[in-house]
């Protein structure tokens, strides 16, 4: 927590531009005439608060989903949610759709629209057995899913015009050019509904990755506490993609970085996770602003470069 309030405060400090702190919160400068403030309020601070709300969401989802499905190399993009945000978000680029609701632009609406489709899709397949929710199915559906909405996706790039192919290329690559606060004022809501169900899910984390049996004979409720992992971490996940686009790897790195640190108690691991994932995807921001500035590079391209070697030591380790 402590790193994550931190990194807010310091990232708006810090770019190819050097501001003054005491300048940015001088009130007897005009707002209009001090650069300063423009600087740290309008451009930089509203994509530390993006970050850190991104970085905290997928981070908290990993640590869910792995503990849902039992396996600790799952994500929050297993599930497929994250292909029908991407696929959302490219339908509208490329057709050019110019539609605004209640102020948010069309991109990020139709990001979280197309998750909000993946997600009843696949939590209809993984239940139409009336056997409760099957994690099996679950897994499997949304790796299909995850296939079937990548190949559209591709297939919608190449019938795309040039610039509309550059601009959901970016897209895809994650970043967090968060010109204004009403982005995050839209994915707070559904951001603040995962987060009120995580914080109920620890204890019945602990007892389910034990297994269903086990946590049954525990008085758990299992199937309700499946459906409310699953669905917390799918709105989280849909919510910062549709702000942030599929930044990979965070809810992978940041899960196993905590477990090292505080081992494997979800009262623990959950917080923590936040709070790192928060601090994390905000450091990263800043290097993709800075290390080649002026030019720009997307933030999922940093996170990727650390989650690859990573993801690649987990596997070594496992083996």
């Amino acid at each position: 927590g402590a790193l994550a309030v931190a990194a807010c405060i310091g990232a708006p400090l810090v770019g190819p531009t050097t501001i003054s702190l005491r300048q940015a919160f001088d009130t007897t400068i005009p707002f209009g005439q001090n650069v300063d403030a423009q600087i740290f309020f309008i451009a930089r601070l509203p994509r530390a608060f993006a970050g850190a709300l991104v970085g905290g969401s997928l981070a908290a989802a990993g640590v869910v989903l792995q503990a849902l499905l039992r396996n600790p190399l799952a994500t929050p993009f297993t599930l497929g949610v994250s292909a029908g945000a991407s696929l959302g978000a490219m339908l509208v680029i490329t057709l050019g759709v110019p539609f605004t609701l209640l102020g948010s632009a069309a991109v990020p609406v139709a990001s979280f629209a197309g998750a909000l489709g993946a997600l009843a899709i696949v939590y209809f397949l993984a239940t139409m057995r009336r056997q409760g929710l099957s994690t099996l199915v679950l897994l499997l559906a949304g790796v299909t899913l995850n296939s079937l909405f990548s190949a559209i996706i591709l297939f919608v790039q190449y019938l795309a015009g040039p610039a509309q192919t550059l601009q959901s290329v970016r897209w895809v690559m994650g970043n967090l050019d968060v010109g204004s606060y009403r982005p995050i004022l839209w994915a707070l809501g559904p951001m603040g509904l995962a987060f009120v169900a995580f914080a109920r899910l620890p204890r019945a984390l602990n007892l389910l990755t034990l297994g269903a049996d086990s946590a049954a004979v525990r008085g758990i409720d299992v199937l309700r506490t499946q459906r409310v992992a699953f669905l917390s971490a799918s709105l989280a996940t849909g919510a910062a993609v549709a702000v942030g686009g599929p930044i990979g790897f965070i809810g992978i790195i940041v899960p196993h970085l905590v477990r090292l640190l505080v081992g494997a108690d979800h009262r623990l691991v959950l917080p923590a996770s936040i709070g790192l994932g928060a601090a994390f995807l905000v450091v990263c921001d800043v290097a993709a602003r800075t290390v080649l500035s002026p030019m720009e590079l997307p933030v999922g391209v940093i996170t990727a470069m650390l989650g690859g070697p990573f993801f690649l030591w987990l596997l070594v380790r496992d083996r």
